[in-house]
């Protein structure tokens, strides 16, 4: 894999550290509400989808570990924000292993590459994809914390 493992770290890690800082702006009074009903997630479930995303596509996908993983279910979870930490925690430190075990070629296909971009199904691609989804999750959760607190007025340096 031609990407350097504390690289996809760094941002893994900043990804998640800004969804824990959306759910620590909610609060457990606010991190379980479905901004406009039932069409939309609550900040808790993307979290915890996001750690789903992380497991299936860097443990199983990439690596090859069974997986029982249950995406509808990721989206109706519900957690404290004490919780989104703990489970925050353990995604990073199993992703962290994942990627260096991708690094050191430990990577086998247990089938879902062919779903990456341009026929990619490289390790790098991998984990750019789950990059990827986070980011992309963050955005929603900082929409849905938008949407239940109101605009916040923009931190200026």
């Amino acid at each position: 894999m031609n990407l350097e493992p504390t690289t996809a770290e760094t941002y893994l890690r900043l990804a998640f550290a800004r969804m824990l800082g959306v759910a620590d702006r909610l609060g457990d009074e606010r991190v379980n509400l479905r901004p406009h009903g039932e069409g939309t997630n609550a900040v808790a479930a993307l979290v915890v989808h996001c750690c789903g995303v992380a497991e299936f596509w860097l443990g199983h996908v990439a690596l090859g570990r069974p997986s029982n993983r249950d995406r509808t279910a990721e989206l109706s979870t519900t957690a404290s924000v004490a919780e989104l930490h703990a489970l925050v925690a353990a995604t990073l430190a199993t992703a962290t292993a994942d990627i260096r075990a991708l690094e050191a070629g430990g990577g086998s296909d247990a089938g879902g590459r062919q779903f990456l971009p341009e026929g990619d199904t490289s390790d790098a691609s991998v984990v750019i994809h789950v990059l990827e989804e986070a980011f992309q999750h963050l955005g929603h959760m900082e929409l849905a914390a938008d949407a239940l607190l109101g605009p916040q007025p923009p931190a200026f340096s």
